[in-house]
């Protein structure tokens, strides 16, 4: 997302809308003055204002949900780079000979833990025979992990596990050690945040992990509409 022409520029799961002018497509749609922001990005600074991460200096939203991507505050302002592409966890590689990601890569951080791929890696464990994925959903592998599968629950550990390593890779880069995690496959809480919390000492200095906090979203699916919100405000003041 270019926040500032308004333009979807490449959007890897929304097929179709590449380079296209969102902001003035609402704009000329809605007639009002629209404000356009990275969905990670809305809900880290709805979570950062209103939720758990009031009163932090810094802190990094993640997004688990149909992909990963991850929102940097850094003393307070969101940390955006050159192109308004930092951030972009999910498409980092954490298996060089992994799963070819939809980015085009191999073995990205998203092919361990977004829905689809959740779904995908269940079927795989329990039925390899299964190739019609379509028939399961990310929340049907966190409720059978609830309930004991064990196929789920390892598609679950390995979700965990492959955020613990990006969450200790953030931190050994940015020194920022509160981590909000967020979005739809967040909601299977524990399961997914264990193996994570137990993860990121394995994979940074222990001088660095033993900071480290991860905590659920305080605000659940509100995170991204208050930090529309509040960017909204600050373009109308």
């Amino acid at each position: 997302v270019d926040h500032e022409t308004g333009m979807l520029i490449d959007p890897p799961n929304l097929q179709g809308l590449h380079h296209t002018p969102l902001r003035q497509k609402l704009v000329d749609r809605l007639n009002i003055p629209v404000v356009l922001e990275h969905d990670a990005k809305a809900a880290g600074l709805g979570d950062y204002y209103f939720g758990a991460g009031r009163g932090a200096r810094s802190m990094i939203y993640v997004v688990v949900g149909t992909g990963v991507g991850a929102a940097l505050i850094v003393d307070g302002a969101v940390y955006r780079g050159a192109h308004n592409s930092a951030g972009e966890i999910g498409h980092t590689t954490i298996d060089r000979n992994g799963e070819r990601c939809g980015c085009g890569s191999r073995g990205c951080v998203e092919t361990y833990m977004s829905g689809p791929w959740l779904a995908r890696r269940y079927a795989r464990l329990h039925a390899p025979e299964m190739a019609a994925t379509q028939l399961l959903t990310g929340g049907d592998v966190a409720r059978l992990a609830a309930e004991g599968d064990a196929a789920a629950l390892q598609v679950f550990q390995d979700a965990g596990d492959a955020l613990g390593a990006a969450v200790a890779t953030m931190a050994m880069m940015l020194d920022v050690d509160l981590y909000v995690i967020g979005g739809s496959v967040a909601k299977a809480g524990d399961l997914l945040l264990g193996p994570a919390r137990r993860g990121v000492p394995k994979y940074s200095f222990r001088s660095v992990g033993t900071r480290v906090r991860i905590v659920p979203t305080a605000l659940g699916d509100d995170g991204p509409i208050l930090g529309c919100a509040w960017l909204a405000r600050q373009a109308a003041a």
